[in-house]
Formats: structure tokens, sequence, C-alpha cells
């Protein structure tokens, strides 16, 4: 394939030339996940990839939780469908603890640590609610749990990636928490090899032509 055909087809599997997606939704279904650690740059990310779509529309889907972001794939927030998210997290969650292994030593967080603290945030958001960072860190503390800076970081990503937060609806300028299962209660959960499975057909029809190496990294 020459080089100009190839970077052709992979705009057009990117939907940067064209695209039939009208909903933030649509796009992040395809891409599968979309990086989104900077909140307003990934809805420039989205925008592109969608006819029509306002930023006023993007931020509604987003507080409506058609869209959530949320820690998966790697140590960093992403996009995902709630269709997509129990699975895509079952498959990946304990890579990105395994890379996260280091900070939770350095400020002493073990599984106790973990259990109490999921406990108290899940006890915390029940019934609908939601809660900013710091809002909840003022919750573990109350219930013991020193919660600040980077240990609060850890402790919140600890309770995304096993599932039992994500994002809720933005306050003004200020991002909040909400439970998984209130914010997706029909995510799918499939076995390991048809997530597999899922996941490289999801990437290779939105991103390709891509080799292994692309795919792996």
């Amino acid at each position: 394939m020459k080089e100009r055909d190839l970077v052709r087809r992979r705009l057009t599997n990117h939907r940067l030339e064209r695209s039939e997606f009208r909903k933030p939704a649509d796009v992040v279904q395809w891409l599968g996940a979309v990086q989104a650690q900077d909140y307003a740059g990934a809805k420039w990310a989205l925008g592109l990839r969608a006819k029509g779509l306002t930023d006023a529309d993007f931020d509604r889907a987003f507080d409506e939780g058609t869209i959530l972001r949320t820690h998966i794939l790697r140590p960093t927030w992403h996009f995902v469908t709630p269709a997509d998210i129990r699975w895509m997290l079952a498959l990946t969650f304990r890579r990105v603890h395994a890379a996260n292994a280091h900070t939770y030593r350095e400020f002493e967080l073990n599984a106790s640590v973990f259990r109490r603290s999921r406990k108290a945030i899940e006890r915390e958001l029940r019934g609908g609610k939601d809660r900013t960072r710091a809002e909840l860190a003022s919750v573990l503390r109350r219930a013991g749990i020193a919660a600040k800076g980077i240990r609060l970081a850890a402790l919140m990503i600890d309770a995304e990636l096993e599932g039992v937060i994500v994002s809720g609806p933005r306050r003004g300028t200020q991002f909040t928490y909400a439970l998984v299962e209130e914010r997706a209660p029909r995510g799918r959960t499939v076995d390991r090899e048809e997530a597999l499975a899922e996941l490289t057909t999801r990437y290779f029809s939105s991103h390709g032509p891509a080799t292994l190496r692309d795919y792996a990294w």
C-alpha cells in the first residue's frame, strides 16, 4: 500500500475525513475508549469526529452520563460508554493497578485501606448522590483514612478501577464522582477471551491500518 493511501485509510477509519456520527457517545463507542486526561482537549477530539456537535451538546452528554470518564486501559482518564465500562475495566484493571503499585507502596496504601476507602465512598454516594473529590476527601478523613494530594488521587483511582465510582455530572467547573452501578446499571460483562476479541476488533476498525505493536502500546 502506498503511504498516501495508508494515511487516507487511517483518516477515514478515525472519522477525521468524514463522519456519520452526531453524538459524543457514537464516537466513543466507535473508538472504544478516548484518552481524556484533559477534558477540553478530549471534547475537541470527539468534536472533530462528529457532525454539528457543539460544546454544549458535549457537556450535556457528559452530565447525563451517556459518556463516562474513568481510569481505564492505563493510569490516565479515558472516556468510555456505559455499555463498555464493565467489561473493559475487568479486562484491564489489574494491569493499571500494577502500574500504580509503586505509588501505593509509597503512600502506605494496602488492601485493607482500599477496602475501607471504597466502603466509605460507596456509602456516601449511594442513592444517586454525586460528590466532588474534596467532598469525598472529607468523607474519608471522617472514616479515619488520610486523604490528600497524591494519596487521595490513588484512593480515587482504586475505587474507579474496582468499578465502584465513575464520573458524575459537573457542578459548574468542578467534576464529581458517582457510583458505577447507578451511572451504568446495564453495562455488559463478558469473559476475558470475548473482551480481548472485542477490544482488538474495536481498535483495528477505528484506528487502522495499524500494527500489533501499535495495538499493544
